[in-house]
């Protein structure tokens, strides 16, 4: 093929573009095609055989789509504001849309007279501006350091399926009442993908911490187990003792526990806490000195503190492992299987480590705790602390049948 043929070739893909994208499929003529590429519509007609010919080169050949989406990454390396980066993906997104609103009116609304080898190519193309897409996405989710629940293809799927469902309602309906404006949409969708579909590590954390408790059922451990595990934890060191005496005096999971650092105890005469530090999640617990009805050193001199005090090293982390690191949480539970070994609980099962925390927010609702300070300690809400409630009424009927049996007739 000569030089000409394939220049006149681009001319006419081109010349199809601009007037496809401006008067829509439908009500474009070869006519006006050949015209604006300044050849004889004899010649459309040989290199592409109709219009659908002509479309199906547009579609394939005219770049539109790698353009749409190799611009979008190009222009917009993500902000640090996560925000800000959704929004103006969309926003661009809509803007070049709103640029050929008779394009997408043909597209939706004539499709089904489209060849099949012509919808094949629309789904090609679009595809592969997908791929441009969930490119920008993983750059935010990365930059970000957000977690998420789908990839990021899948994510770009249905961030462009709802702008490209906007772009359609908007284009071809009036007077709906889905929407205020443009804006409005924009600032839903974009909190919808960052609460729906993504979270901050620290809201992932915080969801992996609490996650289980409202499905879980509650299996808190009795007095005896709890100080049986306490005083295998003692054998094996200062270090041991104090990790069991913080899963049960102060009702950390173990994700919390290997987070701390030695900066994170508060202690004097009158209280012990420890200040738990997740990224945009902090909140204080106390260090109970009772545990189950048995007293644990004092508010000055106990477990935690003397494991502190025997330090002799500068690790910032209030735990460390046997080569002086900071510990894992793998190396805890592997701990916590060492103290427990051939303990059995009252279901005949090996005790988890996740019941020493179940065991302590029940003790404190025994002990007379308000369902709201407990979730201030706990950071969970009420309906996640609602199988401990139940839990703890029913330990209360229990203890109060077994009283009324002691008492004579």
């Amino acid at each position: 093929m000569s030089s000409h043929l394939i220049s006149t070739r681009q001319r006419l893909i081109q010349a199809a573009l601009e007037l496809f994208s401006a008067q829509g499929v439908s009500a474009t003529t070869t006519r006006q095609i050949a015209e604006k590429a300044e050849v004889n519509e004899v010649t459309l007609f040989r290199n592409f055989g109709n219009k659908h010919g002509l479309l199906l080169a547009v579609l394939e050949e005219s770049a539109a789509f790698k353009d749409l989406g190799e611009s979008l990454v190009r222009r917009a390396t993500p902000p640090g504001n996560v925000y800000q980066a959704l929004k103006d993906y969309a926003s661009d997104s809509l803007h070049a849309l709103e640029r050929v609103p008779e394009f997408v009116r043909s597209v939706v609304g004539e499709a089904d007279q489209f060849p099949a080898e012509n919808r094949r190519a629309l789904g090609r193309g679009v595809t592969e501006a997908n791929r441009y897409v969930a490119q920008y996405l993983a750059t935010v989710i990365q930059q970000g350091h957000l977690n998420t629940y789908l990839p990021a293809e899948k994510l770009a799927s249905l961030l462009n399926g709802m702008i490209l469902g906007y772009a359609v309602i908007e284009f071809t309906s009036e007077f709906h009442e889905l929407w205020e404006d443009r804006d409005d949409f924009l600032e839903n969708l974009v909190e919808l993908f960052l609460h729906g579909a993504m979270s901050s590590s620290a809201e992932s954390t915080t969801n992996s911490l609490q996650g289980s408790l409202i499905t879980t059922e509650v299996a808190d451990l009795p007095a005896s187990l709890v100080h049986e595990i306490l005083q295998q934890a003692r054998k094996w060191g200062v270090r041991d003792y104090a990790l069991a005496y913080v899963l049960f005096g102060a009702g950390l999971s173990a994700t919390e526990i290997i987070s701390l650092e030695r900066s994170h105890q508060i202690y004097d005469t009158q209280g012990h806490f420890l200040q738990i530090t997740i990224p945009g999640f902090v909140r204080q617990v106390p260090v109970n000195q009772w545990i189950l009805g048995k007293r644990y050193g004092s508010f000055t001199n106990n477990p935690l503190i003397k494991w502190l005090k025997n330090r002799k090293d500068t690790q910032t982390a209030m735990f460390l492992n046997e080569t002086g690191t900071p510990m894992s949480e793998s190396e805890l539970e592997a701990r916590w299987q060492v103290w427990s070994e051939r303990l059995l609980t009252p279901q005949g099962q090996t005790p988890a480590i996740a019941q020493a925390q179940q065991t302590w927010r029940v003790e404190m609702l025994m002990r007379g705790i308000t369902l709201e300070n407990l979730s201030i300690l706990t950071g969970c809400d009420r309906t996640q602390l609602q199988p401990y409630v139940r839990r703890a009424k029913e330990k209360s009927a229990l203890e109060q049948a077994t009283r009324l049996d002691h008492k004579p007739g």
